[in-house]
């Protein structure tokens, strides 16, 4: 996405506003159950063209559902605000599994607003394109001293909402934002001495892409493959994988071999993903071979102390046609590598602090495992939440509980340890028609929801499920065995009550 350079005023206003979130934060820290608004708008502020490759994209605002248990702070205020009216059977479900605070206190302290708006633009714009809807936020924040803007990313359209509503932002500043693409994301592992696949990024047009494939091949005549990526891709849609077999280290035999490139977004063609690339640029990197290959990612946020804190880390499990796209993680992850990728992870948010970056971030890694060795590559940074934000955060919510970062694990209040599978794509035609009901039924019935010995599966994407058939779920257990084989009984339960289509 493109947008115009705010104007001097906008960035020295953006910059006032911003330079507020530290004081807010260390009163907070010292007294959380002072009264506090977070306004909640979880834009999908990212390429449209992205966007349209996620079947169900526009119930993905329900993915930051997880910040209703902010509510368990018996003076917090939540403002939510959404394109379209959420289901209240899906906010009551929520709500009735926070612990500690009745119900109807916190619904008190809860106010939903909407654009009424299903258009597949961003949150952000829709909410902007409404003065009065803007004023209804404003009127909803309790004491506009003590709150703050929580988007999904952020964009400029975020940055010209929190100057509207004259709150400061917990999330990147759009000017930094290029730290977080797939070129910035090289840089930022080079100035932080972090190993990376060979490649070569800053790419802003198919020459310089051919030129870079040439490049490599001279330089590693016996790579297999490369992989393209586009700059602002995420999810790994924006990948194409291109043999290498048969292609001579030159420009012609290069540009002849692109259009076979191998494209992780079904029905994509060559001359639309040239199109996108022109427009947007890239990366090519070689293709990491090895038969044993892991893809962990390690969580951490920069405080607006510019505190550089870990969060998580996980095991992604990647599917799509040649297995690059995110389709849900295991917490925590390896006892093997977590604790080296989150040291490298940390150098990696050492260097974004540096260059004024606070907020959520993650960084994805490939573990090549070889008998002499784990061979430990970092593959791109996530300057915004991702998909192990909402599962992570959502354990922690229940139990309240905490990150033991020496050990790598999740602990309960009571000091027990807990994990999680988690997906977002749960997907099948014979779900259809399910509604959120049903759904929530059926967990009761079969005694699978997350109950009082802090284990169980807990729903999010509920307003896909009767039109597309998919949801996403966190499945606690004490392990990661457990974990998963409640994943699996929750989809024998779905099957076993469903029919095919």
């Amino acid at each position: 996405m493109t947008h115009a350079p705010p104007s001097t005023r906008e960035s020295a206003e953006f910059d006032r506003l911003q330079r507020q979130l530290a004081p807010r934060f260390k009163r907070f820290r010292a007294d959380p159950t002072q009264p506090y608004t977070a306004v909640v708008v979880p834009s999908q502020s990212l390429d449209p063209r992205e966007l349209e490759k996620i079947p169900g994209v526009e119930h993905y605002e329900e993915r930051s559902l997880f910040n209703l248990m902010l509510l368990r702070r018996p003076r917090m205020k939540v403002v939510y605000v959404t394109s379209k009216a959420l289901d209240p059977l899906i906010v009551d479900y929520y709500l009735h599994q926070m612990r500690g605070v009745p119900t109807e206190h916190a619904r008190r302290r809860l106010v939903l607003l909407n654009c009424d708006d299903a258009r597949p633009v961003p949150l952000a714009q829709k909410i902007l394109e409404r003065p009065r809807l803007v004023q209804r936020i404003r009127e909803a924040i309790a004491d506009d001293s003590m709150a703050h803007l929580a988007p999904f990313n952020a964009s400029p359209l975020e940055r010209s909402l929190a100057l509207a509503l004259q709150i400061p932002m917990v999330g990147c500043d759009p000017s930094l934002v290029s730290l977080g693409t797939k070129s910035g994301s090289r840089h930022a592992f080079r100035a932080a001495h972090i190993e990376m696949p060979p490649g070569r990024e800053d790419l802003r047009s198919v020459d310089d892409l051919v030129a870079a494939i040439v490049d490599l091949r001279l330089e590693h005549p016996d790579a297999r493959r490369v992989v393209v990526k586009l700059e602002d891709g995420f999810s790994g849609e924006g990948n194409a994988i291109l043999e290498l077999a048969g292609v001579e280290p030159t420009r012609s035999s290069v540009e002849r071999a692109l259009p076979k490139l191998r494209f992780e977004a079904v029905g994509l063609t060559w001359p639309e993903y040239a199109e996108q690339f022109e427009a947007m640029g890239g990366i090519c990197e070689l293709w990491l071979d090895g038969e044993h290959k892991v893809s962990p990612s390690a969580q951490l946020r920069v405080t607006p102390l510019m505190e550089v804190q870990p969060v998580s880390t996980h095991d992604q499990v990647l599917g799509g046609r040649h297995g690059q796209v995110y389709q849900g993680a295991t917490f925590p992850a390896h006892s093997d590598y977590r604790l080296e990728i989150q040291a490298r992870a940390i150098e990696v948010g050492k260097v974004l602090a540096r260059r004024g970056v606070i907020g959520r971030f993650g960084v994805d890694f490939v573990v090549v495992r070889e008998p002499d060795g784990d061979k430990i590559y970092a593959i791109e940074i996530n300057l915004r939440q991702g998909g192990t934000t909402h599962p992570f955060n959502t354990l922690r919510s229940l139990t309240d509980g905490a990150y033991d970062a020496e050990r790598g694990v999740f602990l309960t209040a009571q000091g027990r340890e807990r994990c999680y599978f988690a997906t977002d794509t749960l997907e099948r035609a014979r779900y259809r028609g399910l509604l959120p009901f049903d759904l929530i039924d059926m967990l009761v019935n079969e005694q699978l929801h997350f109950g009082a010995n802090e284990t169980g599966a807990v729903f999010h994407l509920l307003g896909c499920l009767s039109q597309y058939g998919k949801l996403g779920g966190t499945f606690i257990a004490e392990d990661l065995d457990g974990a998963k084989e409640l994943y699996r009984r929750t989809v024998a339960m779905l099957d076993r009550e469903t029919v095919d289509a």
